[in-house]
């Protein structure tokens, strides 16, 4: 008889019943501050077979799950495996709008939400012709019924018998073009992704403590805060709130995480909260990044405050988590470093063939993570997989010593006199000078309609802008060349970003 292939069997039914039974899963640390053992995540997923019946949800119907970082987000996302319901994992930071467009387009037949995220997609619900049932998490004053109320006293029921290859979950990519897509994963992509990223470059073990800035709903959030942790018996600190550098470097000085998940554009934030004069006791054993590419000073900024190296890395919504990474004791920041064991990459130029060394091509990439389809979005699924291979989207060069270096998102590419420029090398050299917290680069026609370099930029607390765009220009071609300067600087106070951390440039270049 062929065993189970449930994910949920190996994530969460081997510990419940076993010698981790009553170590914590999940802690939040804040608000009630509430702990999850994996006994009680064994048992409370078990309910939720029972609850799905109430609501005549049956398999492979979809659940969305707007829930926050809270304990009852694994709660229902494993409780969905276990009885066949595909539980959509959404974006917590959208517009009600929005959420109008995903819950139609995934059919979503129940919405749990958390109480503080119900005004913000309260006024999609009622028109919605696919909902049968609205539950809120936490207590409040609506005429929906409430999680706790709905799962108290239902019976726990065994875990589904499924193929590795069946529809687990789905997530709705982060949109940096503008327009999320629905990416559907099957069970055996979670215990991939901890077989090869998380055992063989996270080197997560049991005793781990770990902190993800990245939330659950976001692909490198699921990995990080709890396929990893769960995949080895460790615990996971949980926080519902906007991780911002005082939280979050908090976090890290009361609870000492022993492994770090964050962006780059939060460790950028938190070496200048920290430069600002705000101690970091928080020793993390190792750190990773990824989201964006890491710049090279905002990598070893962090590790001197910490003396935590960042292992910076390449993953995507469609691949799961990291396929590409730095190596402990093995980084060289300003690089993506080499393929996670277990992945095969290829660059390949417009005509799809491979490009040589020290040439630029199309990042592609071959593991069992890959997501079976988009959603309802044929011509987008057979443009994106092709067989065995995936396209990233991303530029890359791969160096001699056979590390990769991010040129930038394939859309985001331009020339300049002829010669390729890659957005991310001009920000990277932008960020390298003490003025600078954060850069975006653009393509903008100059007077004679050709395209050059523009630069938005947001600078450090307490510089004046005054006088430093000659500065920074000189600063540019100083660092990586002359025609890759920007030719116009705006100074600003914020980059349109998705709530995964990516700029979109996209916004930029009107």
């Amino acid at each position: 008889m062929t065993q189970n292939q449930n994910a949920a069997v190996y994530f969460v039914d081997r510990h419940a019943v076993g010698e981790l039974a009553d170590k914590s899963a999940f802690v939040e640390v804040a608000g009630e501050k509430r702990t999850l053992t994996y006994g009680e995540l064994g048992q409370e997923s078990g309910k939720m077979a029972a609850l799905y019946q109430k609501h005549n949800i049956e398999r492979e119907d979809r659940a969305a799950l707007l829930v926050l970082d809270q304990i009852e987000f694994p709660i229902i996302f494993w409780g969905s495996l276990k009885c066949g319901v595909v539980p959509v994992a959404l974006n917590t930071l959208l517009t009600s709008e929005v959420y109008d467009t995903i819950l139609r387009d995934s059919r979503a037949k129940v919405l749990f939400v958390s109480k503080e995220l119900l005004p913000v997609v309260e006024p999609v619900l009622e028109n919605n012709p696919y909902l049968k049932s609205v539950i809120v998490v936490g207590e409040h004053s609506s005429n929906y019924s409430t999680f706790d109320d709905e799962l108290v006293d239902c019976e726990v029921r065994g875990t589904l018998d499924v193929k590795s290859d069946e529809s687990a979950f789905w997530l709705y990519s982060s949109g940096s073009t503008g327009e999320p897509k629905g990416v559907r994963h099957v069970h055996g992509s979670l215990q991939f992704t901890s077989d090869t990223y998380g055992a063989k470059v996270l080197g997560i073990q049991e005793n781990d403590v770990v902190y993800s800035a990245a939330k659950f709903f976001f692909a490198y959030g699921l990995g990080n805060a709890m396929t990893f942790p769960m995949s080895v018996g460790a615990t996971t600190l949980i926080f519902n709130g906007r991780p911002t550098p005082d939280v979050v470097v908090n976090i890290l000085n009361e609870h000492q995480p022993t492994l770090f998940c964050g962006v780059p554009t939060l460790y950028a934030a938190i070496n200048a909260y920290v430069d600002a004069g705000n101690p970091i006791t928080g020793k993390p054993r190792r750190s990773i990044s990824a989201g964006e590419a890491l710049p090279e000073d905002v990598g070893k900024t962090f590790e001197k405050h910490t003396g935590s190296e960042v292992l910076d890395g390449v993953g995507s919504t469609e691949m799961l988590h990291i396929f590409l990474s730095n190596q402990s004791g093995d980084v060289v920041y300003g690089t993506s470093g080499i393929a996670v064991p277990g992945y095969d990459l290829r660059l390949v130029d417009e005509a799809g063939e491979e490009v040589g060394t020290g040439e630029v091509g199309e990042l592609l990439v071959n593991g069992d993570s890959s997501a079976s389809d988009y959603w309802n979005k044929r011509y987008k699924t057979r443009t994106t997989f092709e067989g065995e291979w995936t396209r990233t989207g991303d530029k890359y060069e791969r160096r001699d010593d056979g590390r990769y270096v991010y040129c930038g998102r394939t859309d985001d590419m331009f020339k300049v006199s002829g010669i390729w420029v890659s957005p991310f090398e001009v920000e990277q050299a932008l960020a390298s000078h003490d003025s600078v917290l954060e850069a975006a680069v653009v393509p903008f026609e100059d007077e004679e309609q050709l395209l050059k370099p523009k630069a938005f930029i947001i600078l450090n607390t307490g510089v004046d802008s005054s006088d430093l765009d000659e500065t920074l220009k000189e600063h540019v071609k100083d660092q990586i060349g002359l025609w890759k300067y920007p030719r116009w600087i705006e100074f600003v106070e914020e980059l349109p970003k998705t709530a995964t951390g990516k700029i979109q440039r996209f916004k930029l270049r009107g």
